[in-house]
C-alpha cells in the first residue's frame, strides 16, 4: 500500500488505515474474534495505522487492539493512535495536565504499552485550542515519555486551523469526505504549509457513503445512527456528517454515476480522499475481516480524473452546501 509520512511525527502510515470506533460496539455488537479478524484483515491488506479512543466501548476498542498489536511478530509494525478528553463533561478546565496523566494512564494499560504512538485530544471544546497551558502539559508528556507525539480531532475548520497554528501538533483529525468539503478550503492548503498531518475521519459518513442505505433502512437502538441523528447525544456532524438523511440519500445517488467502473462506492469515496496530497490516512472504520479488505483495496484504484472531482463538487453545491459548509 501506498505510503505517506503522517505529518510531524515523522512517521509512514499506509493511506488507508483503520478507525475502531465500531470494535468498541457503538454501532451495535461486534464480538471479540471477529473483531480481531477484522483487525487482522486490514494488517494482511496493508493498513499500518488504527485510530481508536479511551471511550470507545469505555476501553473496549483500545482493549482489543492492544491484544492484536501484542500479538505481531516483531517486523510487523503498526501506529496506534488513541484520543483523550471525553471521560469528563465538555468544559475547558478539565483539559489539565492531572487529568490528561490519568486518561494516559488508562490508555497505556487498555493497550499494553509504556508509551503511545499519537495521543489525540478528542473534539475538546472550542477554548482549549486557545489554551497555552494544555499545549504546555501535552508537550510535558511527550518529554516524560508517555506518548511519542500529540494531535487533536476537531469537529470545525477554525479549530483545526488554531491547532495547526501550534507548534508541536503532530496531526488534525477532521471529518473529511464527498459530502463535507469545507477543509480543502483552508485546513488542508494550511496543514501541507506547517507539515501537519491530516487524518480524514468519518470518510463514509457513517456509511450513507456506501450506497447501501434508503428510505427504509433501520439501525439498532444502540447505533449513533439512531440516537444521535440531531445531535442528541454528541456534536451532530459525527453522525452522517450532519447532513439530513433524505438529503444525503438524494446527493449518494447522484455521485453513484460517478463511480469507476469495478469499484465500490465505499471505494469511490475513499479514492476520492486519497486523491488529495495532504491526506496522511483515511480511516474507514469496519464491522467484519470482509470490510476491511474492501476498504484498503480503495488504495489500489488509479487517482480519479479532474472532471470526476468537479462533478462530485457540483453534487455538493447543489444539494449539501447550504446545511453543512457554514456549521463546521
Amino acid at each position: 500500500m501506498q505510503e505517506r509520512i503522517l505529518g510531524r511525527t515523522g512517521v509512514p502510515v499506509g493511506v488507508v488505515g483503520l478507525g475502531a470506533w465500531q470494535l468498541g460496539a457503538d454501532w451495535g455488537r461486534v464480538d471479540e474474534d471477529e473483531a480481531i479478524a477484522t483487525l487482522s484483515a486490514a494488517h494482511e491488506a496493508g493498513v499500518t495505522f488504527i485510530d481508536t479512543a479511551d471511550v470507545y466501548g469505555d476501553g473496549r476498542s483500545e482493549r482489543l487492539v492492544g491484544r492484536f498489536v501484542r500479538s505481531l511478530p516483531p517486523d510487523r509494525t503498526v501506529t496506534v493512535a488513541t484520543k483523550m478528553g471525553r471521560r469528563v463533561p465538555q468544559e475547558a478546565p478539565n483539559y489539565h495536565l492531572d487529568n490528561f496523566r490519568a486518561w494516559n494512564d488508562r490508555s497505556r494499560e487498555n493497550l499494553g504499552v509504556d508509551t503511545l504512538d499519537l495521543v489525540q485530544l478528542h473534539c475538546p471544546p472550542t477554548e482549549v485550542y486557545h489554551t497555552d497551558a494544555v499545549f504546555d502539559g501535552l508537550d510535558e508528556m511527550v518529554a516524560e515519555g508517555r506518548m511519542k507525539a500529540y494531535g487533536v480531532s476537531v469537529e470545525t475548520t477554525a479549530e483545526a486551523l488554531a491547532a495547526i497554528a501550534r507548534p508541536n501538533v503532530a496531526s488534525v483529525q477532521i471529518i473529511f469526505n464527498l459530502l463535507r468539503l469545507k477543509p480543502l478550503d483552508e485546513v488542508l492548503p494550511a496543514a501541507e504549509k506547517a507539515g501537519v498531518g491530516i487524518i480524514a475521519r468519518v470518510p463514509l459518513a457513517s456509511g450513507l457513503l456506501s450506497g447501501r442505505y434508503d428510505e427504509q433502512t433501520t439501525f439498532a437502538a444502540d447505533d449513533h445512527r439512531t440516537y444521535n441523528r440531531h445531535g442528541e447525544a454528541f456534536d451532530q456532524g459525527e453522525t452522517f456528517s450532519g447532513v439530513d438523511y433524505g438529503t444525503g440519500l438524494q446527493a449518494v445517488r447522484r455521485l453513484a454515476a460517478l463511480k469507476p467502473e469495478g469499484a465500490t462506492m465505499t471505494q469511490f469515496a475513499l479514492r476520492w480522499i486519497i486523491d488529495h496530497p495532504a491526506v496522511c490516512v483515511v480511516i474507514p472504520g469496519a464491522r467484519n475481516a470482509e470490510q476491511a479488505r474492501g476498504n484498503a483495496a480503495a488504495a489500489a484504484l488509479p487517482p480519479l480524473p479532474a472532471q470526476t472531482h468537479d462533478a462530485v463538487a457540483r453534487v455538493y453545491d447543489d444539494l449539501v452546501r447550504e446545511s453543512v459548509h457554514g456549521r463546521w
